[in-house]
């Protein structure tokens, strides 16, 4: 085993069969890690970056994703207890410091960013290989201590033993012996311990943020609070893409309290003592707006229609998400094709804490109290917007109301940053209101799509072409990548693929740019197209007189672990037991984030709506961290799929919002709740994207269950007002 000396002022980063986020010294905290220093003694020891151990064997694991009621503030230390060999009634999580550096997402370049169900899957091999590093650290001080062959010491629940000699110590006593060097062995993957040894990954343990958020305790972006600080309202263009050209503040800054009005490129801002006063100014402020923008013309139901029949196109080449076999080929020699049209709707993320951000400026520096989902996109529009270099600029993350993709963005730090340059060293807090939110929402996008599926003469299908016409997400929000990757808009298109073994696949993407900005959303793209996929499959399931399972059964025969969720998921809901009179069953599955999940729900009609009743779900997403929270992220995600097919639709007329608040858009009440029951089958492979993956098959399941009942094919998201 390959041995390096590290000096305790000493960071090394690599990958494989090299240091992994290696930080050592010895009384005393290294100063990459700047808010470790604060928060602790000088009698502290970091065998890595991402854990501080002090003399009382009491370990600090720092978490590197925001949390968002996802769970990876646990998740993510659990998994570098594990190969740490950590006693977790030791442990105390805290939100890392925002350096991406040290503690960015591989699976998002290295950068500080949550979303698209990444955060386990992107730290996962990182923090257990991170762990074993400072297990194997902590071995060796023990090792030199007592003069014995470090492979020879024990380590468990954090304490090291030397069996022969019948001693031990704590990892509490060996970081104190610590010293000014320490041998530290180089890890890869091929060392890590087996799923069968594992102590803490699978087990449920208690989340860290369940606490403070059941208490009122939390601290959200929304309660952050500085001495000194002023608040700050915002009225924006009533279309995106303009500006103000006349700004008559008079009546805005007689309200006592005003402390100042601010023109920005998009809006006019007012700064006052509180929050209410500063929204009361600006509703008396009159403004004339710029009518230049194209995104005047965007009506959503005209540019659906449009969207339609540019997808029905077959003919019309798009840009290719995913391509197997000769599709051409395989449709031209069907015995039959069968074909249909898709549509979905806008929806917005309505998170429960509203859209707010604070900054403070001193000098050429720049600090942030958010609740994002990326402290480097905050630092990317700090710099961008404000001038500020990286280095300057300090993020503090706090728990977030929920994100659903819309805190992946960062107009509303762009808001603090213009007015936070407008008064020095003074925080301003900026506050959207919930029509604030409608009116500049990134929805999810509009989307038509088009599949032609060709049969063989026994009914197997051998040739799947599905077109999908959307606005971009990544065309705007990334434009370089979007090039770079060939024209692959990978949010928009998620889904858009199957391991459904059908000989002849082609799925494409044909952009549109209507001047509306969409972006990210729970599930985005695979809540769309696994909708039109799984509901079309029932739709073949039905044209040839097979059962839908095991239509999919039959689809799936190669792939093990997709079946064994379809195989449980029928056990659950008895498939096959006749239901009551007026209901029926529907299912469907999903193997998007490389989750694999199978869906029923049970379903009657009342007058001309569904109404779910039960929801059951089978899901093996590989390694299961903590089995329960990943069944409560199974029923999130379902019933917020739910709400959005029920009755969520965000229309644009003229390019506004046509829905100001939830009076005019219907979320999904606890009346309409349904049972959620979620089976975890841990199996021994890599973890796969959980946060997401209850969403994208409960729309199709429950189509399918309508189909049953009425003879109806539903198409649209969201459902019809009258089926």
């Amino acid at each position: 085993m390959e041995l390096k000396s590290v000096s305790r002022r000493s960071f090394l980063v690599g990958s494989g069969a090299t240091m992994v986020g290696v930080m050592l010294g010895s009384h005393g905290l290294l100063n990459v890690v700047q808010a470790a220093q604060d928060s602790t003694n000088g009698d502290t020891f970091s065998p890595v970056a991402w854990v501080v151990i002090s003399p009382d064997n009491k370990t600090l694991i720092y978490s590197p994703a925001s949390e968002m009621g996802q769970g990876t503030m646990t998740s993510i230390p659990a998994i570098l207890a594990e190969d740490m060999e950590l006693d977790w009634s030791t442990v105390s999580i805290e939100k890392s410091p925002s350096n991406a550096k040290l503690f960015g997402n591989p699976r998002f370049g290295g950068g500080l960013v949550t979303g698209s169900s990444r955060t386990v899957v992107g730290y996962y091999e990182v923090m257990r290989l991170a762990g074993l590093q400072a297990k194997l650290a902590l071995i060796n001080v023990a090792a030199k201590a007592w003069s014995v062959p470090a492979n020879e010491v024990v380590a468990e629940n954090s304490v090291l033993r030397h069996a022969a000699s019948k001693r031990q110590m704590t990892y509490g006593e060996a970081a104190a012996q610590a010293g000014d060097s320490v041998q530290v062995p180089a890890v890869d993957k091929n060392m890590l311990k087996p799923m069968s040894e594992f102590r803490i990954i699978g087990k449920n343990q208690p989340r860290v943020d369940v606490p403070a958020k059941s208490s009122g305790k939390a601290d959200f972006g929304i309660d952050a609070k500085v001495p000194g600080m002023v608040w700050a309202a915002v009225m924006r263009t009533p279309v995106q893409g303009e500006k103000p050209e006349k700004v008559d503040d008079t009546k805005a800054k007689a309200v006592k309290g005003v402390q100042k009005v601010v023109t920005l490129p998009y809006g006019v801002a007012v700064v006052a003592d509180t929050f209410a006063t500063a929204k009361k100014a600006r509703d008396l402020l009159q403004v004339t707006w710029s009518e230049t923008s194209k995104t005047r013309s965007y009506d959503s139901d005209v540019a659906l229609q449009e969207f339609v029949a540019r997808a029905e196109k077959v003919g019309e080449a798009g840009d290719v998400w995913h391509k197997e076999g000769d599709v051409a080929a395989e449709l031209k020699g069907a015995a039959r094709t069968l074909s249909a049209t898709f549509t979905s709707q806008h929806v917005a993320q309505c998170t429960m804490e509203p859209m707010n951000c604070m900054a403070m400026v001193n000098g050429d520096k720049i600090t942030f109290w958010v609740p994002s989902q990326s402290a480097s996109i905050v630092t990317g529009t700090a710099a961008a917007v404000g001038g500020f270099k990286p280095e300057n600029i300090q993020v503090n993350i706090t728990y977030l109301g929920g994100g659903y993709g819309r805190r992946v963005e960062a107009d509303y730090a762009a808001d603090a940053v213009f007015l936070a340059k407008a008064m020095p060293g003074i925080p301003v807090h900026v506050l959207w209101t919930r029509e604030d939110d409608f009116l500049r929402s990134r929805p999810r996008p509009l989307t038509a799509q088009h599949i032609v599926a060709g049969l063989d003469d026994k009914g197997n299908i051998v040739g799947w072409h599905q077109r999908v016409i959307s606005e971009g997400i990544y065309a705007r929000f990334n434009p370089k990548a979007y090039k770079a990757s060939g024209n692959k808009d990978a949010p928009v298109m998620e889904g858009a693929d199957t391991i459904y073994a059908i000989p002849g696949q082609l799925f494409e993407h044909g952009l549109e740019q209507r001047g509306l900005d969409v972006s990210f959303w729970r599930g985005v793209g695979a809540g769309y197209t696994k909708f039109a996929i799984e509901a079309f499959i029932d739709e073949v399931a039905g044209q040839t007189s097979q059962d839908p399972l095991a239509l999919r059964l039959a689809l799936t025969k190669d792939q093990p672990r997709a079946q064994k969720v379809l195989e449980e998921v029928a056990a659950m809901a008895e498939w096959k037991k006749p239901r009551p009179e007026g209901r029926a069953l529907g299912l469907a599955f999903s193997d998007t984030w490389t989750s694999f999940v199978a869906m029923v729900v049970e379903v009657s009609m009342n007058e001309g709506k569904p109404v779910v009743h039960h929801i059951w779900a089978a899901v093996d997403c590989g390694h299961a961290v903590s089995p329960r929270n990943i069944a409560s992220q199974i029923e999130g995600s379902a019933l917020f799929g739910l709400s959005a097919l029920l009755d969520e639709k965000l229309v644009y007329k003229g390019g506004q919002a046509q829905q100001t608040n939830f009076h005019q858009y219907n979320l999904l009440r606890a009346n309409q709740t349904p049972l959620v029951d979620v089976k975890v089958i841990p199996t021994d492979n890599a973890p796969g994207g959980i946060g997401e993956a209850g969403l994208p098959p409960v729309a199709p399941a429950v189509a399918n269950a309508v189909a049953k009942l009425t003879g109806k094919r539903v198409r649209t998201l969201p459902f019809p007002k009258e089926i």
